[in-house]
């Protein structure tokens, strides 16, 4: 089924576009930050960042009660400014990031998946997004 509708998250970081890009794309970092709350933890990364590559992050709850694994592939990739990528179940998401004095601003813009509310998808997608601020701003 094709959408016609986007969700969008947004945060302005406390860091400089390099060091936001860096911990955005590094495995060592994804593994740090991506997860929606406290009781799921991202065990595993791996990025090929670059156009054509792909990446694959496994998200799991800390318990081991369920797991899964986020991927997809990269379509644009611009170094500090833009990633576009197609997940593994077609849909399209863009990410820009801008530098505007000492703070980066990164806005996420996803197709929606049909199985779950956009409210619950924004606020998910959100609450990773603000676990990835925390983690930058504090390391």
């Amino acid at each position: 089924m094709e959408t016609t509708t986007t969700i969008t998250v947004q945060a302005t970081i406390n860091a400089p576009v390099e060091k936001v890009w860096q911990y955005w794309n590094e495995p060592q970092h994804i593994t740090k930050w991506c997860q929606a709350s406290d009781d799921w933890h991202a065990p595993y990364a791996e990025n090929d960042l670059k156009t054509g590559g792909s990446f694959k992050t496994t998200m799991a709850a800390k318990d081991g009660s369920f797991s899964f694994d986020f991927g997809g592939k990269y379509n644009t990739v611009e170094e500090n400014k833009l990633i576009e990528y197609t997940m593994e179940d077609g849909r399209k998401v863009s990410i820009r990031f801008s530098q505007e004095n000492k703070t980066t601003n990164v806005i996420e813009t996803f197709d929606p998946e049909q199985t779950h509310s956009m409210e619950m998808q924004q606020q998910g997608w959100q609450a990773i997004l603000n676990s990835f601020k925390n983690y930058v701003e504090n390391n």
